[in-house]
This record gives C-alpha cells, structure tokens and sequence, in this order.
C-alpha cells in the first residue's frame, strides 16, 4: 500500500529437450509473484510454432492445468507485471508476441525506457503503429524492423537506440537471449540444472525452485545467446559504471534471493543491526511491520536484547492493496489486512520497524491504531535511508510532491505519523549494511544522483493518448 513497487518479473528457460515447459514456467512465475501482481503469460517456443498466452491477475487465476496444457516445446518464457509505463490492461500483459522476417519472436521486460516518448513519436511518423501503450512494445517492434540476418546485430542495434534500466528476455529463431542494461540496474541471473537446462530469472529464488545452480549473473551491458551449444556472450557496452538498485535490498527481491553474491536476508537482519546499534533507549518489546520489516525487525531484537513480538495479524486472504484509489479505500484495506494484538502491546513502549516510508500513510495509521490499542509509546525506526526523488528506471515511484521525505524533515515525519520517535538508517550505513562497494549500487532515490541523465517527471500513462 505505501511502498514502491517494481515493475516485473522475469523468467525463461531453454532444454536441448522437448517437455512440457509450462508447468515449470507457472511455478517460477509463482516465486516471483512478489514483483508483479496486475498480470501474467507465458510463452513456448518448438520446431518454428510459438504458443503463447497472457491475461490480467495473478498466476494462478491465469493458468490452470487445462490452460498450461498446451505449453510444450524446448523454449519458453514467462512474466508477472506490475505497471509503470502503460495502465493496467491486457494488451499490455506480456510476453509481447510478433511475426518478423524469420519468424516469431517473444519477448519480456523489466524497466523503463527514459527516450520511449521520442523513440515511439518518430515510429509513428514513419507509419508504423502500436497495440500496447507500454514502452515494451517499441523494444520489440525495433529488434523486427533492425533485423536483416542475424538476431545479435538486429539486438545490438535497437539497444544502442534505447536508454534506460532495463533486463529483457527473448526467444529468437528457437534461441533464448538474456540481455541487461549498461548499468545493470535490473537484475538478471543465468542458472543450469542437473539436466543441462538453462535458465535465466529476475531473481535466484526462481533458479532453486527449478533446481537450477547459479551460474553466474548477466552482466551489465550484455547479451547472452543460448541454444544446443550453451551460451555465447556478446558486451554491447561496457562503458557505464554498475548501478545495481539498491531498493532490491531494501524491499523488491525476495529475502531468500541472492544478489552480487549476497544475501537480501541476511543484508535486511544487518540494517536492522545497525538500527539498533544507534539506539540509546530500552525498548519493552520490537515489532515489525509484516512482512517487509521482519527480518530488520530480527536484526534490531537480535542486536538490542530486545523480545521481538506479533503484534500484528496479518489476514493473508485479502490479497494485494497498493492500487486503491482513495486514501478513505486504503485505510479501510488496511484495517482488514492487519489487526493488532491488544493484550501484547498494552501499556508497553513499542519499537516498530518497516523497511521504508513512501506517501506515510500506512505508517501513520499503525502508530494512531497502536496507541488506541493500549501501546504506551510507538517508536518507529526504518531501515532504510528516506525516499526523497522519483525513480525512471522501472519502479512506480509516487511523483516527488506525494513523496513524505521529499516534503518534510525526519522530525516533521515523525510529527505526522504520531510517533514518539522516528529514525531513518542513513545512506552511509545502508551501504555498510548491504556490505557491497558503493559505487555498484544506484541510490538515486535516496540522494537524487542518478546514473544516468533523467527526465523532469514521469508518466506512466504517456502513451494512452497515442
């Protein structure tokens, strides 16, 4: 409800072998739910036939056995959408599917485009046209019209086109392709399983569902080539610096995924360490604010000597809740997801930790309904720096008037949500507790640094009008 949330996930899979992929696709796809809840599809690719299907909701209200019946080939690919360019319809679920001149191609994306405006507005000048209003589409309809014989000239062509974080995922001429922006903002990893599979994936999580090893994670500014022979990599650029995001440590990836080498669990436990740490105060018990502050909660109970208790109940049948319209409609999902223990917090000093604050909605309504639960003090701690500047590289960031630290200081934050102390961990000690050099993480929306030159604002719906 009151968190940024990341555009999708990615998985795809290719087998010397023809099987039935689709059940391996919707059970990725299920570990990756988390990245993406407004759409689902899938694609399978054999002997020169792509089948394929999408549709809006989660994974499981997609595809049932009958529908994943037909998913058979040695190709395939899958993707769970959350939208930031483009509203939240079926013509832009992907995979994006065309008929180019040696065949069907498919593709899946995980980003944003930063010159889609101008790249879409001159396609158009030049007759062609668009069935989505997602910046998707114009990657795929470029790779098409690029393409003369060969899919890595026609890639690297498009490529050196676009700008932004992007990883994109692609079944070409019965190959798969896995490619990463020049800043490796956008995570992708390459596994192999025991049967000599390969598959490429948002996150590790997906690798170990399928019994995937990980082989390595795709660099930045690459293309890998997949097919009989394993895998060929082509650098396209190697001329930015790294600049994984940062936010996938904070809240995007799941806490059992791995990235860079690192655990998000374990760099998660670690800042709620180092929150801790800061503390001169006795607490009577830490809570967190479930499910993205619990393992910062464990962290801070752990290095504080300090009970981490349930005070929330967490009603898990009422599924997603951060598209309400109204701040009237969230409240009212708020009060059936999470309901508090009473007889835990009453009459005891409380410390509350979340792993970060976008609009303060959320967090101001758990403090007001902790003191009316009986709590003596509520102290909020977040265990990340505060999120002050818009993202452009494939997260639905609030534009910078809705965002609360943008617009108030720590102490004027603290005043709104009705906490007797609020403390964000600062970017310096973020950095110490993911443990990786500073300079391969993008922080930009803690500091406004951005890697790359960005526009003035965001729309995510731009391109309804065309």
């Amino acid at each position: 409800m009151d968190k940024l949330h990341e555009e999708c996930g990615l998985i795809g899979i290719y087998s010397k072998e023809y099987q039935h992929l689709g059940d391996k696709l919707h059970d990725a796809l299920i570990s990756l739910q988390h990245r993406g809840q407004e759409s689902a599809g899938m694609a399978v690719y054999h002997d020169g036939v792509m089948i394929h299907y999408k549709n809006m909701g989660l994974v499981r209200d997609v595809f049932d056995e009958e529908r994943l019946r037909p998913f058979n080939g040695n190709v395939g690919i899958g993707h769970v959408r959350y939208s930031t360019v483009g509203s939240a319809e079926r013509r832009n679920a992907q995979p994006l599917v065309v008929e180019f001149k040696a065949g069907t191609m498919a593709l899946v994306h995980n980003g944003n485009l930063i010159n889609a405006v101008e790249i879409r507005k001159k396609l158009i000048d030049d007759g062609f046209s668009f069935t989505s209003t997602s910046d998707s589409e114009i990657i795929i309809k470029l790779i098409a019209i690029h393409y003369k014989s060969s899919a890595i000239a026609a890639i690297k062509q498009t490529l050196s086109e676009i700008k932004g974080g992007f990883a994109l995922i692609l079944i070409m001429e019965g190959k798969l392709y896995g490619i990463r922006d020049p800043y490796a903002l956008r995570p992708l990893v390459i596994g192999k399983t025991p049967k000599g599979d390969y598959v490429l994936a948002s996150e590790t999580v997906a690798l170990e569902l399928l019994g995937a090893e990980v082989v390595r994670e795709v660099e930045k500014g690459e293309i890998v080539e997949i097919d009989e022979n394993g895998i060929n990599s082509t650098i396209y650029d190697d001329s930015k610096p790294k600049s994984l995001c940062g936010f996938e440590f904070v809240y995007f990836s799941r806490p059992d995924s791995d990235l860079e080498g690192k655990s998000v669990y374990e760099a998660r436990v670690e800042l709620g360490r180092i929150l801790a740490r800061r503390d001169k105060d006795k607490y009577d018990l830490v809570a967190a604010v479930p499910d993205s502050g619990v393992p910062s909660a464990i962290g801070y109970a752990m290095e504080s000597n300090t009970v981490l208790s349930s005070v929330f109940y967490k009603n898990k049948y009422i599924g997603r809740t951060f598209i309400d319209p109204t701040q009237e409609q969230r409240e009212r999902m708020l009060r059936l997801k999470l309901s508090i223990m009473k007889e835990v917090v009453k009459n005891k000093r409380i410390v509350i930790v979340d792993d970060s604050i976008v609009r303060g909605t959320t967090m101001k309504d758990l403090v007001h309904d902790l003191k009316k639960a009986g709590a003596k003090e509520v102290h909020v701690r977040i265990s990340s720096p505060p999120v002050k500047f818009s993202c452009f590289f494939g997260i639905d960031t609030p534009t910078k008037k809705s965002l609360l630290a943008a617009n108030l200081t720590e102490k004027e934050i603290e005043e709104y949500t009705g906490a007797d102390s609020l403390r964000f961990i600062t970017t310096e000690e973020f950095i110490e507790g993911v443990g990786l050099p500073e300079e391969i993480l993008c922080k930009a929306c803690f500091t406004g640094d951005y890697p790359m030159e960005v526009p003035k604002t965001h729309n995510k719906y731009v391109f309804e009008k065309y």
